[in-house]
C-alpha cells in the first residue's frame, strides 16, 4: 500500500464523482452466465435444480413427515426461501438478530414423481445449507437431520423411493432457537436444494480432489484424486478418465486407469496430468479449468463428474507476506456476513455478485466468510471474478457466546461439519485460508490450545495445501495460552498497534489484521457539532468517518501499521457491507433488553444496507 493523505471530514466532490462513476460501471456489468431455471451455476448433469414446487407452513404441523398428510392451505414457495425476511418486525426480539423472528419451527413438503426406477437407479437430495437443526423425511422414512445451519449435506433417497409414477413425498422440519446467533441467521431453506441422479458406479459426493503441487511457465502436474463408490455386491472393474478442459471447453489433458472398486467403500484413486502451458488463476485474470472424471465401462460413460479448479501458486512468508503466483500482494479485504440486505439470507446469485462487483470496484481483492461457511455460489463468483477468500468455519467452540449457539453441538459436530466444509470447498482456487474460529473464548483458558491443535489437524488430513488461521481479539490470552501458535497463520482482531511486538516475538509468525477499523457511520448524514461514540437521537452516525466503538479505530490507523511493515499479509475490514443484526451502538440500555427501535442494522459497512456507497468508500 502507498501513503495515504487524510481526506476529512469528507471526501472531495471531484473524488465522489470518479468513485460513483467507477462502482456504476461495475454495478452494471453482464451478470455471469447462470442457469436460468435455477439462478445458480450448474456444471453437472447428474444434479438439477430442486427449488420448485415446494409448500411452507410456520410452526408446528404434527405428522407432516407423513405422505397422506394434507398441505393444501400451506404457503407455495420456492427456494431458496428465508421466512424471517418477511417479519414481522419487533421492538421487543433481539437487536441482535435485527428484531425480525428468526426463531421458531417451520415446515417444507415437496411432492414428485419419477419417470423412471430402476434397479440400477440412485437419488440422493442435497441441501446448500438449512436454518437450523433440519430434519428430513422421505415418504414418513427419517434420512437424519443437521443441527448447523451453514453447512451443506445430503441424503440418500434411494431406499424409500415408491417407484415411477408413484407420488414421493419429501419434508424438511426445522427448529431455529432463540439467541442461537450474534447477528442474523435467517431462517428456513434459504440456500438452493438439489436433486442427484447415478448409477450404482459412481463418483462420490465432494469426490475429487485437485492440487498442483509443482507449476512452471511450461507444464503444471495436475493431481487428482478421486472417491469411486460401488453400491453393488461384487467388485467392480471400471476405467476411471480424467481430462482437462481450458476455459472454451477445448480437452488439453488427459489420462486414464483401470481401477479395481470394492463394493460399499469410498475407494480412492490417484492420478497426475500432465497440463502444458498452464494459464495461471490470478485475481486480475481469473482462469479457469474443468476436470471432467467419467467413470467408464467399455465405451460405456457409467456417471461424469465436473469439478472447476485454477492453476495458481500462493506462498505466504513470515517476511515477505504474501506471494500470488510470485508476485507481491497486499490483502486489501472486508469481512462479509452472508445476508444480503432487505432480501435476507435467502440466496440470490445476482444480488451475491453485485455486491462482489460493488466492492471491487473499490479495490477489494480478498473476502473473509464472517462467521461461517458461506453459500457455494458466493466461492464460485469469487473464482470467476478474481477474489481471495478466507473460508471461515465457526463464531464459537465449546464455549458459547450466546445460550443457544452452535457451542451446543461442538463436541458432537464440528469434526463432521469442518471436514464437510473442506471437502466442499478445496478445489476453489479463491480460497487460500481455513480460519479455524473467531474471537471464540478458548483465547483465555489454559487448554484452550487443545481445541485448535485437533482443528488444525482436521484441516491439514483434508488438505495439507492450504494453510490455517483464526481470528483472536484477546492477544495475551491466545498467546499467553499457546492457541495463537496452534494455527499456521493468527489473525488478530482490531490491534494495529500490536503487529510490531507481536512480530518482534515471533519472528517467524504470518500475520494480518483479520478484522479492522469497525468504523460506524449512516450514508448521507452529518451531524454538526461531531458526536463521540453515543447514542445520537436520530438513530443515525455521522458519515464524517471518525466515529468508533471503544475497540475500534478509523481507517487510517491500520494503513499505517500495513505500511510500516511489508510482511503482514493485509487486511480485512470489518465490513464491506451493512448487515443484518447488531446495530451498533443502538442496543437496549438501562435494562432494556429491546433496543432502540427502529434501528435494526449495522452501520460499520463502507457501503450501506442496500448496496449504496458511504464516504468511507471512496477512502478506500
Amino acid at each position: 500500500m502507498q501513503s495515504r493523505t487524510l481526506i476529512y471530514p469528507c471526501v472531495s466532490s471531484f473524488l465522489v464523482a470518479c468513485g460513483m462513476l467507477g462502482w456504476w460501471l461495475s454495478a452494471q456489468a453482464a451478470p455471469l452466465r447462470m442457469a436460468s431455471d435455477t439462478g445458480t451455476f450448474v456444471n453437472d448433469s447428474r444434479r438439477i435444480a430442486f427449488n420448485d414446487g415446494w409448500r411452507f407452513r410456520r410452526g408446528e404441523a404434527l405428522g407432516a413427515q407423513q405422505p397422506e398428510f394434507v398441505d393444501a392451505d400451506w404457503l407455495p414457495v420456492r427456494l431458496p426461501h428465508d421466512w424471517a425476511i418477511d417479519g414481522p418486525f419487533d421492538p421487543l426480539l433481539n437487536p441482535q438478530t435485527a428484531a425480525l423472528p428468526v426463531a421458531g419451527i417451520g415446515w417444507y413438503r415437496r411432492t414428485f414423481t419419477l419417470t423412471a426406477l430402476g434397479a440400477r437407479d440412485y437419488y440422493a437430495v442435497e441441501f446448500d445449507g438449512a436454518m437450523a437443526n433440519s430434519q428430513v423425511w422421505l415418504n414418513g422414512h427419517a434420512l437424519g437431520g443437521r443441527p448447523y445451519g451453514f453447512i451443506g449435506f445430503t441424503f440418500d433417497l434411494t431406499p424409500f423411493l415408491r417407484g415411477a409414477g408413484q407420488r414421493n413425498v419429501l419434508a424438511v422440519r426445522l427448529a431455529s432457537e432463540a439467541d442461537a446467533s450474534r447477528w442474523y441467521p435467517g431462517a428456513g431453506i434459504y440456500r438452493h436444494v438439489w436433486l442427484t441422479h447415478t448409477g450404482p458406479l459412481s463418483v462420490a459426493h465432494w469426490g475429487t480432489y485437485v492440487t498442483t503441487p509443482r507449476i512452471t511457465a511450461e507444464s503444471a502436474d495436475i493431481a487428482v484424486q478421486t472417491q469411486l463408490v460401488d453400491r453393488l455386491k461384487g467388485v467392480a472393474r471400471l476405467r476411471l478418465r480424467s481430462s482437462i478442459a481450458d476455459a472454451q471447453g477445448h480437452e488439453v489433458a488427459r489420462t486414464e486407469r483401470t481401477v479395481t472398486v470394492q463394493p460399499g467403500a469410498r475407494n480412492p484413486v490417484s492420478m497426475t496430468l500432465k497440463l502444458p502451458r498452464p494459464r495461471y488463476w490470478d485475481i486480475d485474470k481469473p482462469y479457469l479449468y474443468s476436470l471432467i472424471s467419467e467413470v467408464r465401462r467399455g465405451d460405456q460413460v457409467l456417471d461424469r463428474y465436473v469439478t472447476d479448479f485454477g492453476v495458481r501458486s500462493v506462498i505466504m512468508d513470515a517476511q515477505r507476506g504474501l506471494l500470488l503466483n510470485g508476485r507481491h500482494l497486499k490483502l486489501k479485504g472486508v469481512c462479509l456476513h452472508h445476508d444480503l440486505g432487505a432480501l435476507g439470507a435467502a440466496v440470490s446469485v445476482r444480488a451475491t455478485e453485485r455486491q462482489l462487483q460493488i466492492l471491487k470496484a473499490a479495490g477489494v481483492n480478498a473476502v473473509r466468510t464472517s462467521h461461517n461457511p458461506p453459500s457455494p455460489e458466493l466461492l464460485e463468483l469469487a473464482d470467476r471474478m478474481g477474489f481471495l477468500v478466507v473460508d471461515e468455519a465457526f463464531d464459537m467452540w465449546r464455549i458459547p457466546k450466546v445460550a443457544n449457539g452452535y457451542a451446543k453441538y461442538f463436541d458432537e459436530w464440528s469434526e463432521r461439519d469442518l471436514r464437510d466444509m473442506l471437502r466442499r470447498d478445496r478445489n476453489h482456487p479463491s480460497v487460500i485460508l481455513w480460519s479455524l474460529g473467531n474471537e471464540v473464548p478458548e483465547q483465555g483458558q489454559a487448554d484452550g490450545w487443545q481445541v485448535a491443535r485437533r482443528l488444525n489437524r482436521i484441516a491439514h488430513d483434508e488438505d495439507p495445501t492450504r494453510l490455517t488461521t483464526a481470528a483472536f481479539d484477546n492477544v495475551e490470552g491466545a498467546i499467553g495460552n499457546g492457541l495463537a501458535a496452534e494455527v499456521d497463520v493468527p489473525g488478530f482482531n482490531y490491534k494495529p498497534t500490536r503487529y510490531t511486538a507481536i512480530r518482534r516475538d515471533h519472528p517467524n509468525w504470518i500475520v494480518y489484521g483479520s478484522e479492522t477499523a469497525s468504523c460506524v457511520s449512516s450514508r448521507g448524514v452529518y451531524h454538526l457539532p461531531l458526536e463521540n461514540y453515543a447514542k445520537h437521537a436520530s438513530l443515525q452516525i455521522s458519515s464524517y468517518d471518525v466515529v468508533a466503538p471503544p475497540w475500534a479505530y478509523c481507517p487510517d490507523v491500520e494503513f499505517a501499521a500495513q505500511d510500516a511493515d511489508s510482511g503482514l499479509l493485509g487486511e480485512f475490514v470489518w465490513t464491506g457491507f451493512d448487515y443484518l443484526g447488531e446495530p451498533t451502538p443502538f442496543f437496549g440500555q438501562d435494562g432494556d433488553s429491546s433496543g432502540d427501535w427502529p434501528a435494526r442494522s449495522s452501520y460499520f459497512g463502507m457501503v450501506d444496507l442496500a448496496g449504496f456507497p458511504k464516504d468511507r468508500y471512496y477512502l478506500y
